[in-house]
């Protein structure tokens, strides 16, 4: 999901009346692909917008409000990127869990924006709840992936699902974060981030499998 139109920087474009959220939402996305997610004012947020410092406060009571809307819905789309890329686990649960993995870097590669605000806000869940409940939906595609997968390894190697998740998304987040992000904080490798994840979730695998292959 892009929150920018027709191919215009999102500072470039001026509020008119009815718009001014997703006029904010673009401002502080262009504003965290700068400086970060805490490097921007809410002021600043407001001139990149093309509005008056009071005007945010119709919809925001502050910059922490703002980011979580942008952060909700940043796993929104995420969330409908990591199920479509699952698909119920068709034609089978290792085929799908693959796509699942590139699901997630391609997200951090096409919006590094929405995926700093989504991991690096420091945001309290607590004071935005809807944040949380936004995060765990997201989550909860990669725990139903994992169950889908261990339901196809032998007896006796079927880790808990819940575990299983955390170690995939620790291996896909940290690949993520470090070399699929879409702007100056990737790093460089020798290979795609998607051979990484693959080689690491491969090895993974044998070894719930006993290393039998």
């Amino acid at each position: 999901m892009s929150w920018h139109r027709n191919g215009d920087p999102p500072h470039k474009r001026g509020y008119h009346h009815g718009n001014l959220r997703e006029a904010l939402i673009n401002a502080a996305l262009a504003l965290i692909s700068e400086k970060g997610p805490a490097g921007f004012t809410f002021a600043e947020a407001a001139r990149a917008a093309g509005v008056s410092p009071a005007a945010p406060y119709r919809h925001y009571r502050d910059r922490d409000a703002l980011l979580a809307d942008v952060a909700s819905r940043g796993f929104e789309a995420f969330e409908a990127a990591l199920r479509k890329a699952w698909d119920g686990g068709r034609p089978t649960p290792s085929d799908a869990f693959d796509r699942l993995g590139r699901a997630y870097l391609d997200f951090a590669r096409r919006e590094p924006a929405q995926f700093s605000a989504m991991f690096e806000s420091g945001l309290s869940f607590k004071t935005f709840p809807e944040l949380a409940k936004a995060g765990d939906r997201a989550f909860e595609v990669l725990r139903e992936a994992c169950a889908g997968l261990i339901a196809t390894l032998p007896e006796g190697r079927r880790p808990p699902a819940l575990m299983m998740a955390l170690h995939i998304w620790s291996l896909s987040h940290g690949i993520a974060a470090l070399f699929a992000r879409g702007d100056d904080a990737r790093r460089p490798i020798p290979m795609t981030p998607e051979d990484l994840l693959d080689a690491a979730v491969l090895i993974y695998r044998d070894g719930l499998r006993g290393g039998t292959g």
